[in-house]
């Protein structure tokens, strides 16, 4: 998943599968550096919300790149699906803009 060098990770503690798991999932999910914090924890690996804010300033640019690059292109087709739902008794209109292969690209809530 991380595509530097090993030499690039010389003096880390952790293996490259840990750094570029936790930068992965910081950029993919958009989530909090505690969050990843939490999810290597759940994964039985101890490592603190500043070591990943180092590995992310460290890496972030190259494993962003890579999600960048390897998410898969919309088509060139798309729709517009349109639904009413109820949100706590009140009418609310969800707005989707799917591409040809199915994929969501879009998604706006609206309470009118």
């Amino acid at each position: 998943m991380l595509s530097v060098p090993s030499s690039a990770l010389k003096g880390h503690r952790f293996p490259r599968s840990v750094i570029g798991y936790a930068v992965w999932a910081y950029h993919r999910f958009a989530l909090s550096l505690r969050d990843v914090e939490d999810l290597l924890a759940e994964r039985g690996i101890s490592v603190s919300h500043e070591t990943i804010r180092v590995w992310v300033a460290k890496f972030g640019t190259q494993i962003a790149a890579m999600i960048r690059r390897d998410h898969p292109q919309s088509g060139d087709k798309w729709h517009l699906d349109e639904v009413e739902i109820p949100i706590r008794g009140k009418k609310h209109w969800l707005w989707r803009a799917v591409d040809g292969n199915g994929d969501t690209l879009e998604i706006l809530v609206q309470s009118r």
